[in-house]
């Protein structure tokens, strides 16, 4: 396309920003950092293919003053937090869905293997979980309380430590992307074969509702922040592969400014889960029905802010647009 073509086609969209850019009147935090978003995009495009224009110059102004603008908020938004779980977060999420998809399909497979392979093979579980990990839950088991090892550490500690670990697992899942998505999905390859691996070991004694019921108290958050954080190490690794019309360099600068707000949108999650198992986990057993409460909510909490509320959300700043 030729710069002409490129600017009449822009030209209103831009007069339109820069109205609302130039005018007294107050600007959300989110349609700020849309409108930047829009200008930074169009500005990396112009740079790859019409260096040194007016055209540059024009949205480099533009995308300036959206800084300003977006600057100015953020000293004098007491709300930044609600703007960015209410909004941003959710926005971003929304954006990388195909990734996150991708992450989530990865993990489902791979638990399907690691049931499957401990139908076929009942020595697996020794390979994935080690002879220690599989003994101690046998003799649990014998002993009557098969899933003890969540009353093996005083809550508290409990909770630190299994928050940390939850972060650093994350993290770890995110950060590896950044090697061309391989290592991200070896790492939700290999955390998905041992969760399949591990219920299918309680099926095969016989105890797969009270596991269920047991692990998934925690495990319901735990297991989808590891998701969203390996959407977010795919995202990560595919925006050096496949930047479309950006260079590699933006591509990779614009992603993981996106991706480490996803991981940092996570840490609420990340406590929430460590929480529960900490405190919550180690009495699942004793009643079903607060731990059935817990994993309903839980379910329906990601459903709606990961899915529905994202969803509903960018229609809605369509429809403002």
């Amino acid at each position: 396309m030729q710069e002409i073509s490129f600017f009449n086609k822009n030209e209103k969209k831009w007069r339109e920003i820069d109205l609302k850019l130039s005018s007294t009147l107050k600007i959300s935090a989110d349609e700020l950092s849309e409108l930047y978003i829009i200008l930074t995009d169009d500005l990396a495009y112009t740079q790859t293919n019409y260096p040194g224009t007016k055209t540059e110059a024009f949205l480099n102004l533009l995308a300036s003053k959206a800084h300003q603008r977006i600057y100015k908020n953020k000293k004098s938004s007491p709300s930044r937090m609600v703007d960015f779980f209410g909004r941003e977060f959710p926005t971003i999420i929304y954006k990388h869905r195909k990734s996150l998809i991708t992450s989530l399909i990865i993990f489902t497979l791979s638990c399907l293997i690691g049931a499957y392979s401990t139908h076929v093979d009942e020595k697996f579980p020794r390979l994935i979980m080690g002879d220690q990990y599989v003994d101690m839950t046998i003799e649990n088991i014998q002993n009557g309380n098969p899933l003890g090892v969540y009353e093996s550490m005083e809550p508290l500690t409990m909770f630190l430590h299994i928050t940390f670990n939850n972060v650093r697992v994350s993290f770890m899942v995110f950060a590896a992307g950044i090697f061309f998505s391989i290592f991200t999905g070896f790492l939700l390859f290999k955390n998905g074969v041992m969760l399949g691996c591990f219920q299918y070991f309680f099926y095969t004694k016989k105890l797969l509702y009270i596991s269920v019921l047991t692990i998934w108290v925690h495990g319901t958050l735990e297991i989808a922040s590891i998701v969203i954080a390996g959407g977010a190490g795919i995202a990560l690794g595919n925006s050096i592969m496949f930047p479309g019309t950006y260079s590699r360099l933006y591509s990779f600068q614009t992603t993981a400014k996106e991706s480490v707000k996803i991981i940092a949108g996570l840490i609420p999650i990340f406590i929430a889960a460590g929480f529960l198992e900490g405190f919550i986990t180690r009495f699942s057993n004793v009643s079903t029905i607060p731990a059935l409460f817990i994993i309903i909510i839980s379910i329906s909490f990601l459903l709606y802010y990961f899915i529905y509320y994202p969803y509903k959300l960018n229609q809605h700043g369509k429809n403002q647009f």
